[in-house]
């Protein structure tokens, strides 16, 4: 097909739920993307943080095969054991924080927290969820009620009864807002959709302390933070914080939809059979890509080289904002998440469109914020030009 084609069947055949970019992607390799008529981009956005080691990874691809050879989906689903669902078990059990000891699949980073959502109110047999403002936790019902952001709800699915909200990162006013009713608070450790906000690095810690007080109990979102894209595997590693769920999708599996959430042993103890489930949960083949992509992100010491291209990145994007202070307000970020906030409302928008016309792929949000989170594993002069490419965006528009 042409990308004209290409444009017009799905502009025909697809709900009109967002403005979709007028490039038809074919082919990619690594931080690399082609279009229909092979004309070559470059992606800081790793599919908004997904394709964590780069398009068509041999090591994905690899996995994929092996396990599409043997079994795609067990016989009556999970009821059923799996070796590689048990290698992968073991394998995040050597990652995550020590108290978190059980673990459940999922299809994506919303499933995961409905479920922790869910079962965070069956255990405590509280209704009420605290988030934050300008946090984001997914598109199902229960998540966008947990998501403030009035442009990411769907008009039809106003947050539901006991949904609460607090500003991020202001321990005082969680505190003021937790009382008997609150089942479970819901924080992300730096808020990427609304900005790459991060909060001081005492506050989760913080909140977990106020969860045990009142009896509520703390989910951790890190469905973009997590699997090394702050630079550790979690962001949490460093904080010294105990969680009670910790929910993640991703980079967990490079590109394939799989999600999981990792949750206490005193919170399993208080679950019973049939409180959750899933057709595809753990599934072999989601499985198996999930191990090697964990697997190569520790042999590979993915960790390094994002903590190496996200210095080389805010250095870069520190001179930008000394040499443009009346447009810049800020350059922020951790590892490979990372954002320019604009002082001039939409100029996000404005710098994206002046990149893709050099081919390079980046992300606004919130009309004021330009997003950059490539694939981890980028190289140096991958970094570098993609940074070359956004500094003529930038001579060109401000």
């Amino acid at each position: 097909m042409t990308t004209e084609k290409t444009i017009q069947a799905e502009d025909r055949r697809m709900p009109s739920f967002f403005k979709k970019i007028p490039v038809s992607i074919e082919r990619g390799e690594g931080v690399v993307v082609w279009d229909e008529e092979d004309r070559r981009f470059l992606d800081f956005t790793a599919g908004w943080g997904v394709t964590c080691l780069g398009h068509a990874s041999p090591v994905i691809c690899q996995a994929l095969l092996e396990q599409s050879g043997k079994i795609l989906q067990g016989p009556n689903s999970g009821l059923t054991y799996s070796p590689v669902r048990a290698r992968l078990l073991s394998l995040m059990a050597s990652i995550l924080p020590e108290n978190l000891t059980r673990i459940f699949f999922s299809n994506s980073g919303a499933e995961s927290n409905d479920a922790a959502i869910k079962l965070a109110r069956k255990v405590t047999g509280r209704p009420d969820i605290v988030s934050a403002l300008a946090g984001f936790h997914g598109r199902l019902a229960s998540t966008a009620s947990a998501t403030s952001q009035a442009a990411r709800r769907e008009p039809s699915a106003p947050p539901a009864p006991g949904s609460r909200f607090v500003p991020y990162g202001d321990i005082s006013a969680l505190e003021a807002c937790l009382d008997s009713r609150v089942a479970a608070v819901l924080l992300e450790p730096i808020q990427s959709e609304a900005g790459v906000r991060i909060p001081p690095d005492s506050y989760l810690k913080e909140a977990a302390r106020l969860c045990r007080a009142n009896g509520a109990l703390l989910i951790v979102d890190e469905v973009t933070t997590g699997f090394c894209r702050t630079g550790p595997m979690f962001a949490i590693e460093p904080l010294q914080v105990e969680v009670d769920f910790l929910t993640m999708a991703k980079g967990i599996a490079g590109g394939f939809p799989f999600g999981a959430f990792a949750l206490t042993e005193a919170v399993a103890s208080r679950l019973e059979y049939g409180d959750h489930g899933g057709t595809y949960c753990g599934n072999p083949l989601g499985c198996a890509v999930a191990a090697a992509v964990i697997s190569h992100l520790l042999e590979a010491d993915i960790s390094a080289n994002v903590t190496a291209m996200g210095a080389l990145a805010m250095a870069r994007m520190g001179q930008w904002k000394h040499a443009w202070p009346e447009a810049l307000v800020d350059v922020r970020g951790r590892g490979l998440l990372l954002a320019m906030e604009f002082r001039q409302e939409a100029m996000a928008d404005r710098i994206s469109d002046a990149c893709l016309a050099r081919g390079l792929f980046v992300r606004p949000t919130q009309g004021n914020i330009l997003r950059i989170f490539p694939a981890l594993n980028i190289r140096r002069e991958e970094m570098e030009e993609g940074l070359a490419v956004i500094e003529k965006a930038l001579e060109t528009c401000l």
